[in-house]
């Protein structure tokens, strides 16, 4: 299984998504189903109750026996991913990789795996400049787009404000949301737009990136740390101060996983030190429950 670092020395944005994905495109839900489609499948003995529209007379006429014609229905789904683009997402971990390098490699994989179940796949990156957004397409040329925009994102700033992201619970469609963010708000910002995305989309899938080194804690001695959006800093004594720390980040993240599945959002925790599996395990798990 790669690693994400391995993933990331690729230095190959398509390659490591398609490196990550195809692992798990076995035995994934097919995106289409049998129905009452246009496109002829297969036959199936007549049930009291079928539609006798379905029946296949001239089988009928040859056999005396009746089949109704199966078909296929495309059951491909609109899947947005949603990308926190604010200078938080800049925090390195002990690997060599920032969370915006995880995000990239995560989304890119995502983005893979639901073009190859059939899905129309877009993209949104939020900033306090504004929002980058891609709408969801199906055609062969989306995948290259958002390759392109992930390589070239950058983490800046704060969340953007309500104003900014406006746009993006305007409009009602049901589709479902991957939101890639590391849930750093100053007054709630993060947890008003995930309940309006909710609202709108219907299905949100919340992957809570935390690296490697936030979790442990692995630093020593005295340090300075400056916080990346708000600049402020503050010295302390790593060793002294880990116990604490890590009692305090273990009731936030429990209070952080409590609330958004209080919120109906299908949360899930994600390290930056760990394989991409876990991700893409739970698109493909909320994936086959919407089809």
């Amino acid at each position: 299984m790669l690693t994400p670092e391995l993933l990331y020395a690729l230095r190959n944005l398509p390659l490591a998504a398609r490196q990550a994905a195809e692992g798990f495109l076995a035995g994934a839900h097919a995106s289409r189903r049998h129905g009452a489609g246009m496109e002829f499948s297969q036959y199936r003995p007549y049930q009291p109750g079928d539609d006798l529209r379905r029946l296949d007379w001239r089988l009928a006429a040859r056999s005396d026996r009746y089949y109704l014609r199966e078909s296929e229905v495309d059951t491909s789904l609109v899947v947005n991913l949603v990308l926190d683009a604010s200078a938080s997402m800049n925090h390195r971990d002990d690997n060599g990789l920032t969370k915006l390098d995880y995000a990239r490699l995560l989304l890119a994989s995502l983005a893979y795996l639901a073009q190859k179940q059939g899905d129309a796949v877009g993209l949104t990156m939020l900033s306090p400049s504004g929002l980058q957004h891609y709408p969801a397409r199906a055609d062969t040329r989306q995948l290259p787009r958002l390759y392109h925009a992930l390589e070239a994102a950058e983490a800046t700033g704060t969340f953007p404000d309500t104003a900014t992201l406006a746009p993006l619970t305007a409009r009602r469609q049901r589709a479902l949301t991957v939101c890639v963010s590391d849930l750093y708000e100053e007054a709630g910002e993060i947890n008003h737009l995930l309940a309006r995305l909710r609202a709108t989309s219907g299905d949100v899938l919340l992957l809570h990136l935390v690296a490697g080194n936030e979790l442990n804690f692995s630093h020593k001695g005295p340090l300075t740390f400056r916080d990346l959006e708000t600049g402020q800093t503050i010295q302390l004594n790593a060793d002294e101060q880990r116990a604490a720390y890590q009692q305090q980040l273990r009731q936030w993240l429990r209070d952080t996983a409590q609330a958004a599945r209080q919120q109906g959002l299908d949360y899930h925790q994600l390290s930056t030190a760990d394989p991409l599996d876990g991700a893409l395990r739970e698109f493909l798990k909320r994936r086959q429950l919407m089809s």
